[in-house]
């Protein structure tokens, strides 16, 4: 509890007071850096852009996009700042940019990338925002999204286990700052020993993307955009759990619902969770695109997200915006992030989440509610706010000099 107490101190924990105390005097820093008459130079790790599109990779965009409209509207903050992104090889591109500019450097991709060639083409300070960066740099800020690969270990290869066990720690001791997606991941980091508690900044998730997302009900989602219908996002990795949500099949059939599972699987890192049924009410979408997704969370029963642990959780942020009811796990990261805004069962009931599965099909009323409820909810998550962050934190780190 004392350990608890210290993590709450430094990290600012509930969110908006966070948000709200987190923040350094952003006039008093800018004033210090308009002293400065040299370009401040910073760098973006874009290994991002080289790697299929997930909760991880949709935050590094969504922020190197809203940091770029920080520095292009004139914030403060951002006075006298450079910064450009260095990719690896083949990356792909980021359109509609105002401020930032796109670099491709060296010849090859991956850790050896980030370890060997990023370093020797970033400016003074790097931002890292996808669970990495070079140990070479130690005027960095990384975003370590979570420590899943300490919490459930049987999701992840040996091989990308052994990896972050030396990496994370290392980048934690090596950074100037680490940034995380959420106060329980800030509490994870601080538990096993990868940051210390007063090195860590807050920097959640965001909404806003999903309002570019143009509903697209296509001949592949048709059967699942309908209102008998429970949508189920994710790897079929251990710790998503899907496997919980897929044995209630009958129990669910005879309830009149039908399961539909969208998302892809990484198969270099995650391992089967065993969790395919042949059930003739559970439909497997596959890959959906972000239209074809928003056309089934606008038109489904629910989402359920019974993950044992998450960093964030953004799927029940993305269905709220989009206004989905969402029945989530009551552990990890989710409360944090749904609020008074969800329905919540343990990830081992599986009654729990029958129950609230028939509520929503029977009581509209509980279903408006929580409609309503998730549309405040996400309004305290926003990328451009957490891009201020950001640059409220290279500022801090430029203005402690070398």
């Amino acid at each position: 509890m004392q350990q608890r107490d210290v993590i709450c101190c430094h990290v600012r924990s509930p969110l908006m007071h966070k948000l709200n105390k987190q923040r350094v005097n952003a006039d008093g820093i800018s004033e210090r850096m308009a002293g400065c008459m040299a370009a401040r130079k910073w760098t973006i790790n874009g290994r991002f852009l080289t790697q299929p599109m997930s909760g991880v990779q949709r935050y590094a965009e969504e922020i190197t996009r809203s940091i770029d409209g920080l520095i292009a509207d004139g914030h403060p903050l951002a006075s006298s700042l450079e910064i450009e992104i260095l990719c690896p090889p083949k990356a792909r591109d980021l359109l509609g940019l105002r401020a930032l500019t796109l670099k491709q450097v060296g010849t090859s991709g991956g850790h050896k990338w980030e370890q060997t060639e990023l370093p020797r083409h970033a400016s003074d300070g790097l931002l890292s925002l996808g669970n990495s960066g070079p140990l070479a740099k130690s005027r960095q800020i990384v975003c370590i999204h979570d420590m899943n690969t300490r919490l459930f270990p049987s999701s992840y290869s040996k091989r990308f286990r052994l990896l972050y066990g030396a990496l994370l720690p290392a980048l934690g001791r090596r950074a100037a700052r680490i940034a995380t997606v959420s106060h329980f991941s800030a509490s994870q980091i601080v538990r096993f020993g990868v940051a210390r508690a007063d090195k860590i900044d807050v920097m959640p998730d965001g909404h806003e993307h999903v309002f570019a997302w143009k509903s697209d009900l296509s001949a592949a989602v048709q059967s699942a955009a309908q209102p008998d219908v429970i949508a189920l996002i994710g790897s079929p990795a251990p710790h998503k759990n899907a496997a919980l949500i897929l044995s209630m099949a009958s129990e669910l059939e005879a309830l009149g619902l039908k399961i539909a599972v969208a998302g892809g699987r990484d198969s270099r890192v995650f391992q089967n969770s065993g969790a395919i049924t042949d059930a003739a009410n559970v439909l497997w979408l596959g890959q959906l695109t972000n239209e074809e997704l928003a056309a089934v969370l606008q038109n489904c029963l629910c989402l359920a997200f019974p993950s044992f642990t998450e960093g964030f959780g953004l799927p029940p942020l993305e269905a709220m915006a989009l206004g989905c009811p969402v029945v989530v796990t009551d552990q990890a990261s989710l409360p944090e992030v749904c609020g008074d805004a969800a329905l919540y069962a343990s990830p081992h009931d599986k009654s729990a989440w029958l129950k609230h599965f028939a509520t929503l099909r029977d009581d509209a009323s509980q279903r408006r509610r929580l409609i309503k409820a998730g549309h405040e909810q996400v309004r305290r998550f926003s990328w451009r706010q957490s891009a201020e962050l950001y640059l409220e934190a290279m500022a801090k780190v430029d203005a402690a000099g070398p």
